[in-house]
């Protein structure tokens, strides 16, 4: 389900989460008092667009408490969780596919028995044998061949980190480094939130998750913020979810995003997974006009210079970066602003150099009182 769900409605638990969001409203008044004023930004967009990594990179960038070795021991079981959870999802995808994918080594079945086999089991101990029959699974040509067509059509994303992992995952005193962190999934209910500092002003970044967000909802997270980043998987024009496809939804998600902000605004757009998108574009196997035809006319913009890039990966990125454009200049909220940008969250150089483009405009944005018209601080 999408982070706001693919439709705005009323259900039971709502005021559950309005209370969940008026908690760190007053959080953030007793935080003003401890550390000064401090400005709000909101992390949105649909399920499975990098919001979790985007978070991990920012505490890894400002946060080094994020960097401890025993906040990264922790992570240990989730990333194994992680581990189990991709080749379980290849293991399943074998026999959707059309044609169904078949083991090369068909002795191999009694492997996969073993690891379908525990997926029911929330207590899962991850014994030896358990590492032996994955690698054992991972390295059977036929499984091989389900994951790289699984990937053409969105089916599985980044599954294969962990999988090519499995020799050091399973070592009894692995220890995560910062990439393994960034791929492992974060499975966060209702609000997680950071604090860092820009330049000596003080930031608060809440990452909202997993909330139906009906009117009333929306309107409490919009509350007091200075700036919203809200993030795209630009991979993700030819994915459906529950008969929507997924790029779709995000263009519905923003446009009801834009229309509900109070004016005016600051929206920092990161159009995410550049890299995933990439590689579609250029294995040409899935192509862009077949979700969306309007691609077929569209020229690459005057202001797309990409040096060294493949110009069908330059099209493709600036065409969807444009869908989300014309939303913004479509009317209805003049003053505020949108500044998209082309992101990769795996990436921590990535995202290091971003922020840093990013920096100034949320400065100004706190200089000048822009985003909010009673002020971004915390009263």
């Amino acid at each position: 389900m999408s982070c706001f769900g693919i439709y705005w409605r009323e259900r039971e638990g709502e005021n559950e989460e309005l209370h969940e969001v008026r908690r760190t409203h007053k959080q953030l008044k007793e935080d003003k008092h401890l550390h000064g004023p401090t400005h709000r930004l909101l992390l949105l967009g649909p399920v499975g667009s990098g919001k979790s990594t985007l978070f991990k990179q920012v505490k890894m960038l400002h946060g080094p408490e994020f960097d401890r070795a025993s906040e990264r021991a922790s992570e240990v079981q989730k990333i194994r969780n992680t581990l189990k959870e991709a080749i379980e999802n290849v293991l399943l995808a074998m026999s959707s596919l059309q044609p169904p994918a078949e083991l090369a080594h068909p002795e191999n079945q009694f492997r996969v028995d073993y690891i379908l086999g525990t997926r029911d089991n929330p207590s899962f101990s991850f014994p030896p044998e358990f590492f032996e029959h994955v690698k054992a699974l991972w390295e059977d040509e036929g499984v091989h061949s389900c994951y790289d067509r699984c990937t053409q059509t969105g089916m599985l994303d980044h599954s294969c980190y962990f999988l090519d992992k499995i020799d050091v995952i399973r070592k009894p005193h692995y220890k995560p480094n910062p990439e393994d962190l960034f791929h492992c999934h974060l499975h966060i209910p209702r609000i997680f939130d950071t604090m860092f500092k820009v330049e000596e002003v003080n930031f608060h970044m809440l990452y909202a998750n997993g909330l139906y967000y009906t009117n009333q909802v929306w309107a409490e997270i919009l509350k007091n913020f200075t700036a919203i980043i809200f993030v795209v998987d630009s991979s993700s024009y030819d994915q459906n979810f529950m008969g929507v496809n997924k790029l779709q939804e995000a263009l519905n998600i923003f446009t009801s995003l834009w229309s509900r902000c109070p004016h005016p605004c600051l929206v920092l757009l990161f159009l995410n997974k550049q890299d995933l998108l990439a590689e579609k574009v250029l294995a040409a196997t899935s192509k862009i006009e077949d979700h969306f035809p309007e691609f077929a006319h569209y020229t690459i913009p005057d202001d797309a210079p990409e040096p060294g890039e493949d110009p069908h990966v330059t099209r493709a990125k600036y065409f969807i970066r444009d869908k989300f454009l014309s939303i913004t200049s479509a009317g209805g909220n003049e003053d505020s602003h949108c500044y998209p940008q082309f992101t990769c969250a795996m990436d921590h150089r990535n995202i290091q150099f971003v922020f840093s483009k990013c920096a100034p405009l949320l400065l100004h944005s706190v200089n000048e009182r822009s985003c909010f018209q009673e002020g971004t601080e915390f009263n």
